[in-house]
């Protein structure tokens, strides 16, 4: 009796507890996330390694943060206020240090070299890796080696024919639309460069130019023109959830993410027109325009020929990424400043006219690089408008496999202790605006570069302007080459962009002879 009394009692008691004493799983779940999120967060801002570090408090929490900046192409300026705000060394991630220090960019890219971060991995190209996608340093100069030689000043020199008939190909077109409507030129010259470097890589040329003219669209322009917003997208979804989202039913979404996919194609059909030449002996090599094709010579050295094959493939497609979007990006900012500029037009104009007395007599390399002036613009343009501004990400390698300190010391960037696996990198765009380098730095000033008098101080500036642009510019060459008298000289790239000003050089040429008015070049302008 008792029991069954003491059973009912039991029954009633836990028949009126209050349902919040009893939370659901889905709570308790949220619950623990909630006090596990707090408690990394507490760490991370003021337990971590880097919690010294100044910068904004919720960059140390979560990636979050400069991922949405980078998704909406904010990041250069992002990290150039944070640099104005807290100093040269910025923490902007939980284990990421941004800094705007030219010695320190020089130990980090040139001296100790260290690695490449993981989020060079979504420029992957048919998820298969290139140079720029290879991690290791030690890798990556292997691969380079085996293809560098193909972007020498001497072998460039070799594709001048080519280069100058693709212009004037060029001025043609634009000679038919004669000022009568605007001309977008980043689409413009996306053709060009696609024309161009199918020229110096293939040896036959695709037509961009001529579908452009016939508002045709091309393919393969558009795949180089989306292949970048694909990296963005791709570095900002986890990995796993990429396969779905490259799948999601929109044909201009899935176009972007089948970009690599297109130019792999075009690539891959290339490569086996060239062995198929090969093999039937049509392809002899006797002439140095056939020799200048043949990039196996250099592959056969470095690889194998079980791996020859894919490493040509993927080194091809890795040219494409990087020459084409980033040549027409950069020429056609030189566009737009030409375009407001016209004291720059004149002057530009009167060295021109010494050294290009025919309309289409594009002059040799050689004397292109002996112009002053026309080499200060394109010095402040890179400056101002390199194609590659943003943050290039390195990580700080385990002590073991690193002379970079001694003992169990952690790696100093200007007085900060950086533990092994920190993510470290520093961008262009904040260096070239350095005021202490470059006074007025927002300001387009071609004169700059070029020496007041012959004193040592003057020559003392200019090599400091120099190695600052160098380094920042090409600070992801970790070879970064030398002159024999010490000073840092980007020669191959600097002397391949020339070719390409000349369709504008021509332009200025004919508007001024049509009507004296160096401000009509503005009809040539950036598409809005």
């Amino acid at each position: 009796m008792n029991s069954t009394v003491s059973s009912s009692t039991t029954s009633a008691s836990v028949t009126h507890f209050p349902l919040f004493m009893f939370p659901s799983t889905a709570l308790l779940v949220v619950l623990a996330l909630s006090i596990s999120f707090i408690s990394l967060s507490i760490y991370r801002i003021f337990f971590s390694p880097l919690a010294a570090l100044p910068g904004p408090w919720y960059a140390a929490i979560s990636d979050l943060w400069i991922t949405t900046h980078v998704v909406r192409l904010q990041q250069c300026s992002t990290i150039q206020s944070l640099f104005e705000r807290y100093g040269p060394v910025v923490r902007i991630g939980p284990n990421k240090v941004a800094f705007c220090d030219a010695t320190s960019m020089r130990s980090v890219y040139c001296v100790h070299k260290f690695d490449k971060s993981n989020y060079y991995k979504s420029l992957l190209t048919n998820n298969n890796d290139h140079a720029m996608t290879t991690l290791p340093n030690a890798q990556y100069v292997v691969r380079r080696k085996a293809y560098a030689p193909h972007y020498n000043t001497p072998h460039l020199a070799l594709f001048q024919p080519e280069i100058h008939d693709t212009t004037n190909k060029l001025m043609d077109i634009l000679g038919r639309i004669a000022g009568k409507t605007s001309v977008d030129c980043l689409d413009l010259l996306r053709h060009f460069m696609v024309d161009v470097l199918a020229q110096t890589n293939f040896g036959s040329v695709p037509g961009a130019l001529d579908k452009w003219a016939m508002n045709s669209k091309d393919h393969l322009s558009v795949a180089v023109y989306d292949f970048p917003k694909r990296g963005v997208l791709r570095s900002a979804v986890p990995a796993w959830a990429w396969g779905l989202i490259s799948k999601f039913p929109n044909a201009r979404f899935r176009q972007v993410c089948d970009s690599d996919s297109i130019m792999a194609e075009f690539v891959s059909s290339k490569l086996y027109d060239m062995r198929a030449k090969m093999q039937t002996s049509k392809y002899t090599g006797d002439s140095d325009s056939e020799n200048c094709h043949s990039w196996s010579v250099y592959f056969n050295i470095a690889y194998s020929q079980v791996t020859m094959s894919c490493r040509i493939k993927i080194s091809f497609r890795n040219a494409w990424v990087t020459c084409v979007d980033t040549t027409s990006t950069t020429i056609s900012y030189f566009l737009w400043e030409l375009s407001r500029r016209p004291d720059i037009v004149a002057k530009l104009q009167a060295e021109i006219d010494e050294v290009m007395p025919e309309k289409k007599g594009i002059p040799d390399l050689n004397i292109l690089s002996r112009l002053p002036y026309l080499n200060a613009f394109i010095k402040e343009a890179l400056r101002l408008y390199g194609a590659a501004p943003s943050l290039l990400e390195r990580v700080v390698p385990s002590r073991a496999s690193s002379s970079i300190s001694q003992g169990d010391e952690d790696f100093d960037l200007m007085g900060y202790a950086l533990p092994p696996g920190t993510v470290v990198s520093t961008q262009a765009w904040s260096m070239h605006r350095d005021a202490e380098i470059f006074p007025s730095p927002e300001t387009f000033l071609p004169e700059r570069w070029l020496a007041i008098d012959a004193s040592e101080r003057e020559e003392e500036r200019l090599m400091r302007q120099d190695d600052t642009t160098i380094n920042a510019i090409w600070s992801w060459n970790t070879s970064v080459r030398r002159s024999e008298s010490g000073t840092n000289h980007p020669q191959s790239s600097r002397e391949l962009g020339r070719p390409q000003l000349q369709y504008f050089r021509q332009s200025i040429r004919d508007k001024r002879k049509n009507d004296g008015d160096s401000r009509r070049i503005c009809q040539y302008k950036l598409g809005s």
